[in-house]
């Protein structure tokens, strides 16, 4: 009993924190999908991969140091003190040996490979950007789409409303008898329409609020609600020329800022590979020392007479290497040049998106006036067709013909409004 208690208990803590839950600002959702994205995630941690790929460029400037030990074992005539030869016989040896080198010139390829690496982190940074600002867009419209479908249910339930207003007002006549019960149908029959159309709407809020709740990676969207930014009114919204976006947007965009590193890596690969044509020099030394079983001495005075230390310069000149090296350098100009068109690639779409945001804006904004101005007269139109209906000079067919003129004048309002500000946003946020 006090096991099922507290599983009682528990849920209705549950059902009342999530009752209780406040609606989420627009700031509160972009924040939390960019924090349980899983894409984000992901190019967090290629981001890393290249943070891990530079760091370790500049490390290969470092001079690298081993140890080395063998243990041979040898059969017929062997090595003896003062290196020469005896008899034959079984004998073991133990060498040790620590050796370190450091590159003093390689054509600079070390130098061009940290750039290229850098190039690459920049870019992978740029790339996260990019996704975090495609998701703050998301979350954006997927935001004001809620908007949108909640003045789309207040249209309906208003709409609702009236109806339910003017069939009470027939009841009251038909029970005083001065209207036919017969009459009473068609508002009924619209009343049902109505009705539908506000189930509708309802529905789709609820799918506008799962798609949202889905994209915040949420586990329950029941009681998820967002409260409209205090930003949203037209006075406070100023449309950006597409020219000025695009001027701003060409130097900040991270999509732009990606491209252009990933030429920078390319054009530094070729340098690289271009490095292996010039001769190499290495700058190194070993000390190590030796004990043979059939040499004269124990281990410790072996290894004590043997040590030996050397430092040596080693030049690498390459001469023929199967045209690899030529190879590696025309592959990576094939990168130069693709890197190059995407650069362009990525402006042109910039542009594209820009320009189509900036008139996509201006038709939203001619459509929201024109239905304002159509609201005013459907309005009109609507109360003058209800007064002559309640004056019995207008049929219902009439009067419903002239709100459902209204309610769809009011709904391309709000689709017209919402997409202009959506707009609006966009090229903010392009900028």
């Amino acid at each position: 009993m006090k096991t099922k208690t507290y599983v009682i208990f528990g849920a209705l803590l549950v059902t009342s924190l999530l009752s209780a839950q406040k609606p989420w600002t627009l700031q509160q959702c972009v924040d939390t999908a960019l924090t349980n994205n899983l894409n984000v995630k992901q190019q967090a941690l290629t981001k890393k991969n290249k943070e891990i790929a530079y760091d370790q460029a500049r490390n290969n400037l470092l001079p690298d140091l081993s140890a080395d030990v063998r243990e041979g074992f040898g059969f017929g005539r062997t090595l003896i003190d003062q290196y020469t030869y005896g008899n034959n016989t079984s004998s073991n040896s133990t060498s040790f040996g620590v050796s370190s080198s450091i590159s003093l010139f390689s054509g600079f390829k070390l130098k061009y490979n940290i750039d290229a690496r850098k190039a690459d982190l920049h870019a992978s940074e740029a790339d996260l950007e990019k996704i975090k600002s495609d998701i703050t867009t998301n979350v954006a419209s997927g935001f004001l789409q809620i908007l949108l479908n909640k003045e789309l249910l207040q249209i309906a339930t208003d709409q609702l409303g009236l109806t339910k207003t003017k069939i009470d007002q027939r009841r009251g006549l038909v029970s005083a008898g001065k209207l036919a019960e017969g009459e009473m149908y068609d508002l009924l029959s619209q009343e049902a329409k109505e009705n539908q159309n506000r189930i509708k709407a309802e529905n789709t809020l609820k799918l506008s609020l799962l798609d949202l709740a889905q994209f915040l990676e949420l586990d329950h969207f029941e009681n998820l609600d967002i409260v409209a930014p205090d930003n949203l009114s037209e006075s406070e919204l100023k449309l950006l020329s597409a020219d000025e976006v695009y001027e701003s947007a060409i130097i900040h965009r991270p999509e732009i800022k990606g491209a252009e590193f990933r030429l920078k890596s390319s054009e530094f690969n070729v340098l690289t590979s271009k490095a292996d044509f010039y001769p190499s020099l290495t700058l190194g030394g070993q000390i190590g020392s030796d004990y043979y079983s059939t040499g004269v001495g124990s281990f410790g005075t072996q290894m004590s007479n043997r040590l030996g230390e050397n430092i040596y310069l080693s030049l690498h000149i390459p001469i023929f290497n199967k045209f690899t090296t030529r190879s590696n350098v025309r592959s990576a100009q094939l990168g130069v040049e693709s890197s190059k068109i995407s650069v362009i690639n990525a402006k042109l779409e910039l542009k594209k998106t820009i320009q189509q945001a900036y008139y996509n804006a201006i038709g939203a904004k001619s459509r929201w006036d024109a239905a304002l101005k159509s609201e005013t007269a459907s309005r009109e139109a609507y109360r003058f067709t209800n007064q002559k209906f309640e004056a019995g000079r207008a049929t219902l067919y009439e009067l419903y013909q002239a709100k459902s003129n209204l309610t769809q004048v009011l709904s391309e309002q709000a689709q017209a409004k919402y997409e202009y500000f959506f707009r609006i946003k966009l090229l903010e946020l392009l900028k």
